[in-house]
């Protein structure tokens, strides 16, 4: 599958009045050839197949159509089964976070960055907090907004977004947007949000699904990164030579 073309050059014009840094977390936080969201794939599949009597390839095939459709497996399997969500979410992140190391650039960068930080995931909170001590990002996050937090409402639902915006007082003109799905930047920049879309590294395959990859030649991605630590460093050296500048 051929990669889009980079545009991992932050104009600084655009970051300048950015106050509130908004990350996906997985595969975005971290790089998509850690794999780490693998296991949680798995577990989705056997939660499906023990749910619904299902075979390996048929749960896994509607593993795939619901999160395509709904965003989340999980609000499939609401919508079209009734599940409580608890027990799902305590299972499939149930996994070993060993293989995210700590990202020492990516942690500095973010800590330098002027304003505010959140994770907006749909994941949940405590699979949040195993990834964030993983990579070294302390505490230094204003909120973790999860998807019990979104009354279970995955992105790219716009109420998602909405609410997230209105519990933390984030104005989307003065805000900034990572994240690894393209279809789930749309809603921000529309909003007026920057967007990034972050991509596998170098020449490392893209292992997704086709429609995971659509859209990150649109309108609605203002730039395009394989390396989220070196992109902030740059939008951060930048604005304190700007600032440091006579």
């Amino acid at each position: 599958m051929d990669k889009p073309p980079l545009r991992d050059q932050p104009d600084l014009e655009r970051f300048a009045p950015v106050r509130s840094w908004v990350f996906d977390l997985d595969n975005t936080l971290y790089p998509r050839h850690t794999n780490l969201f693998a296991q949680v794939d798995v577990r989705i599949r056997d939660y499906v197949q023990k749910l619904l009597s299902l075979g390996q390839a048929e749960a896994q095939l509607l593993q795939r159509d619901y999160y395509r459709r709904y965003g989340t497996t999980l609000r499939g399997l609401m919508v079209e089964h009734g599940i409580a969500p608890d027990d799902f979410l305590e299972y499939v992140h149930d996994i070993d976070h060993s293989p995210v190391e700590a990202d020492p650039v990516l942690a500095n960068a973010i800590a330098r960055l002027p304003g505010k930080r959140y994770i907006l995931t749909n994941g949940s909170r405590v699979h949040a907090e195993k990834v964030m001590a993983r990579l070294g990002l302390g505490s230094g996050f204003e909120d973790i907004f999860d998807i019990a937090r979104a009354d279970l409402v995955p992105k790219p639902h716009p109420d998602t977004y909405a609410r997230f915006l209105a519990e933390n007082g984030v104005v989307p003109g003065e805000a900034a947007m990572f994240e690894d799905l393209a279809r789930n930047l749309e809603v921000p920049k529309a909003l007026g949000m920057a967007t990034v879309l972050i991509v596998p590294r170098g020449t490392e395959p893209i292992l997704a699904e086709a429609w995971e990859t659509e859209g990150s030649e649109g309108a609605h991605i203002d730039y395009l990164t394989d390396d989220l630590g070196g992109f902030l460093t740059r939008i951060v050296d930048g604005l304190a030579a700007r600032t440091t500048s006579p």
